[in-house]
Order: structure tokens, then sequence, then C-alpha cells
């Protein structure tokens, strides 16, 4: 029997992001050296935002964010933001629940340079370097292009 080419406006959705991201994906074992790195810099985020005020966007899901805009190649924040509205993938990586609003891309970007100002992305970096399953990882030779 053919289904029927209907939409299903279902109230509810009970959608589990984690079960939509297959086990073998590869950014699965990103994500997991992503967060142990930002458990180390949990000191340095304390020290750049003030305790009172209205909360920002938190520094771990700036920077799973700016990960993914690196490795897919997204060409602007405001393209950024798009995906983040509707890929599934995105969000169990950034850590935004199903339905949450992507952010506006230029409270984003304000943001971010809040971020690349107090060298917390630079230290986010070396803090992911620095691990033992990355280092196996990297090569020592100096690669000569002629």
């Amino acid at each position: 029997m053919r289904g029927g080419d209907v939409r299903t406006g279902e109230l509810f959705s009970y959608v589990d992001l984690e079960a939509r991201v297959r086990k073998d994906h590869p950014l699965r074992a990103i994500r997991q050296i992503v967060n142990e790195a930002l458990v180390l810099l949990e000191q340095d985020f304390a020290a750049l935002y003030s305790p009172i005020g209205r909360p920002s966007i938190a520094p771990e899901k700036l920077l799973r964010a700016m990960l993914l805009q690196a490795f897919y190649s997204i060409r602007s924040e405001r393209l950024l933001m798009e995906r983040l509205e509707y890929d599934l993938l995105f969000r169990w990586f950034v850590d935004i629940g199903v339905d949450d609003p992507a952010w506006d891309h230029s409270v984003f970007s304000k943001n971010r340079d809040r971020l690349l100002d107090g060298d917390i992305a630079a230290k986010f970096l070396g803090a992911i370097l620095s691990q033992p399953k990355v280092k196996r990882l990297l090569s020592t030779e100096l690669v000569r292009f002629v």
C-alpha cells in the first residue's frame, strides 16, 4: 500500500537526539574530546563572565558551534545559525535541544568575539591538541609543498 504524501502535524515530538546520531559517526569521538577540553577551561570561562546580569550563550556551546563551522566550511554565522535551526546532528553536537531556537547571528558573533578577545579560543584549541588521543593523530614531520 502506498503511503500518503501528508505531513504529520504532531503537537508533541519526543525526538532523542542521541538516538538520531549513528553510533559510528566521527563527530561522536570528536565531541568526547571537545567536552574533555571544555572541562579544563571552566575557570577561564568563570573569569570571563560576570556573575550578575542576563545569561549569555554558554561558551561551551559557542566553541562547539565554531568547530562545526570550521569542519563543514560554513562561510558565515548567518548560515551557521540556519544550519543549527534545522540540522539535528548540529544540534546534538552543540548540545541544543530540539525545541530550542538557534541564536541570532549577531548575538553569536558578539559572543564569539568575546571568546576570541579573551584568548579562550586559543586555549581551547591548545587543550584539544594536548590530549593524548589527539597527539597520536598529529604528525611531527614538516610537509613541504613543491
